[in-house]
Order: structure tokens, then sequence, then C-alpha cells
């Protein structure tokens, strides 16, 4: 590719969580399901779970989706959740799984973590621990964790094998993923592929559920579920793209990319 994505997504989000701290607006500019801002979060999440939460970690949600409600999370239990972002998820799994769980939160942004951090502060939570890293070299031991959550950023992995190896890695014997991500549901242009706003906009890193669940059995999980929950039409991608106010010189078949990607839910077991 001629973009690198990982520092591109890196620069995008890393801009967004300044705002955020900066309060300057503090959202995403995405009126879309796939980078959520402020303004839908409450029709994500349980109201009960956002009462206590910062302002800022709310301003910062950026996912598709609430993968709490697929992750059915235990008291006692050690969650990760990767690409954590400002929070979120991490801050409202710490209620769930009590003071005897722990939760990690694992992010490759700087500045999102300096969010995240700040976040929990706010919050008093002992149970959460926010760290740098990237997925595809999660620095957890082996057979560690209960469950692994994530919130639309599986998709923004380049090398989707390697990530999700090092996902079962560092689960435990029976342990479970619950993802929140979006799946490619007819094939797309090449163009699209190589855009760096599509990369952004959740859009381009996307595999079609059959390849999914492909990977997903060759690294070691079982029990498989991908269900597609939100088909993408193409005025709703139209305004993903349009939201990062990226300039690039292409011509888009936008009827192509009409109901070609949907927000999914994934579930499978080690």
């Amino acid at each position: 590719m001629e973009f690198n994505v990982k520092e591109k997504v890196k620069d995008y989000y890393g801009s967004i969580a300044k705002e955020v701290m900066e309060k300057k607006g503090g959202s995403c500019g995405c009126n879309s399901s796939c980078c959520g801002d402020v303004s839908n979060t409450s029709m994500i999440y349980d109201l009960e779970y956002l009462a206590d939460l910062p302002e800022a970690a709310l301003t910062a949600s950026l996912g598709c989706a609430n993968p709490l409600v697929l992750a059915e999370l235990k008291e006692g239990e050690t969650v990760l959740d990767l690409g954590s972002g400002g929070g979120i998820d991490v801050l409202m799994a710490s209620k769930y799984v009590g003071e005897k769980g722990k939760v990690y939160g694992l992010d490759m942004t700087d500045e999102m973590l300096r969010l995240a951090n700040s976040n929990k502060e706010k919050m008093g939570v002992e149970n959460v621990e926010f760290f740098k890293g990237y997925i595809e070299e999660i620095p957890l031991p082996d057979d560690s964790i209960d469950i692994i959550i994530s919130n639309c950023v599986i998709n923004l992995v380049e090398d989707k094998e390697k990530a999700l190896k090092e996902v079962a890695r560092v689960l435990r014997p029976g342990g479970r993923i619950a993802i929140a991500d979006i799946v490619q549901l007819k094939d797309v242009s090449a163009e699209i592929k190589t855009m760096a706003e599509s990369w952004v906009g959740c859009i381009a890193g996307t595999l079609k559920v059959d390849e999914y669940e492909k990977v997903l059995k060759k690294v070691g999980f079982k029990d498989i579920k991908i269900e597609p929950i939100h088909v993408y039409t193409k005025a709703l991608i139209e305004d993903i793209i349009a939201s990062k106010h990226f300039k690039q010189d292409i011509d888009i078949n936008w009827d192509s990319l009409d109901s070609a990607f949907a927000g999914a839910n994934i579930k499978a077991i080690k």
C-alpha cells in the first residue's frame, strides 16, 4: 500500500483524543455506527452503566456496538479490551467483573491512553489497567485472560491472522471472544481497499464472513458465530468517508458499496 495503515489510524484516533482532552467539541464527527459519537452512545449502551462514567469517556466512544452484551461477563473474570480508546468499554466491564475481577485496556495511541487513564482516575476504579501495545503483539502472558472484547477495531488491523493468533495465545483454554466488528458482504473494488479514508472509516480492512470464520478456525477457535446485524447503506458509507475530512482524488462507484458492509457480532471459544 502507498500509505502506512497503522500510522494513519494512530494519527486519526490520536487527534480525536486530543480534541476531547482539549474540550474542543470532542466527537469524531461521524454520524454512523462505525465510529460513534456522544450522540449515539446512549443508544449503544445500557444507560444504567453510563450513569457515572466521565463525560470524556462517552465523548470519545468510537465503537459500533456494545460488546459487553455479547460478553456476558461474570464476577471475578479477567477481561482484555483490544483498542480500548478512551476506556468506555473497560470502565463499564469493571462493574460487571467486580473487585475480584480485572479489566485490561490495550491501545496503540498515546493520546487515547492518557485520556483513558484520566477517565479511570475520575471514576476511582482499582480493577482496571491501561497499557500501550499492538494487537499483533499483545504484551501479556499465555493463557492469562478469560475473555477478550473489542469494538470496531479488528477491521483496522492489516494482518488479521497474526492479530487473532495473538488473541488466542493470551486466552485461557475455554476462554472466549466477544467482538463487535465490521464485515464485508460482497466484493468491492481494489481502489476502495487502498483508500486511507476507508481504512480509518472501518471499511477497507474488513473480511468477508467466511474469511473471518476461516481465520478464527485456523488460529484455534471453535463454536464460531458471526452475525451481521446492521447493513451499511450507500448513504451511510458516504457519510463515514466524508466525515473524515480527507482529500483524495479517486472516482468511487458509490452504488457498488451499497449493502457491501455490515456491523457484526462475533463470538468464539478457544
